[in-house]
């Protein structure tokens, strides 16, 4: 018992200080945690706003009574945040929040697609880390853009040679950073409209 009124005695102050630190820490959460969530739906807006430009509203899933899980890439269940992108009554396609690992660490994305789910109406990049000056790149225009109009099929990781059909060609000096993108929009294009199906919000014609 000595050795712990000891240790008390010695250590009060650093106990406080600790205790002290972690309550403004939980407060400044508590604080800050809905402006930085509505800074990230605000950024999702202009994102989704750019790649389904017909579009002016994009209503979440959630609001129509619909909750959309999927498998991640890791192999658990997970709900997705699904937007219908709408202008009054008129459908002009889906977005879909979506992340995974790449080469530096996860990548989230959002990816628009068509109101039938048979084309890729483009993604951008909510969140990477991915190497500056190569894997960064995946933010780029000119990587983005390869992705528009593609079939919300299977898309293959390409070398060399012209993104036709469903091949995508890689950043030079950056394959792996180019694969992890194309395996996560592979990956929840299909997810989502496989669900998407079961539920009844898209047809369920295999072809599409």
């Amino acid at each position: 018992m000595s050795k712990i009124k000891y240790f008390v005695q010695q250590s009060w102050l650093l106990i406080v200080s600790s205790f002290c630190f972690g309550l403004l820490l939980a407060i400044a959460n508590a604080a800050w945690s809905p402006i930085i969530e509505q800074n990230r739906i605000n950024k999702l807006n202009v994102l989704a706003g750019r790649l389904i430009p017909k579009a002016k509203d994009f209503v979440p899933l959630e609001e129509l009574g619909v909750e959309i899980k999927v498998k991640l890439l890791k192999g658990e269940k997970k709900k997705v945040d699904v937007y219908k992108a709408v202008t009054g009554d008129e459908c002009f396609g889906w977005t879909f929040n979506a992340v995974g690992p790449g080469f530096q660490d996860k990548i989230e994305l959002i990816i628009a697609v068509d109101k039938d789910f048979k084309t890729i109406a483009g993604f951008d990049v909510l969140a990477s880390n991915e190497s500056p000056g190569t894997g960064d790149k995946i933010k780029e225009e000119d990587f983005r853009t390869q992705f528009k109009a593609k079939p919300a099929a299977k898309l293959e990781v390409i070398k060399s040679g012209e993104a036709r059909d469903n091949k995508i060609l890689a950043i030079s000096g950056a394959t792996i950073s180019s694969e992890a993108v194309v395996k996560i929009i592979n990956h929840y294009v299909k997810e989502v409209k496989e669900e998407m199906q079961r539920k009844g919000l898209i047809g369920n014609d295999k072809e599409q």
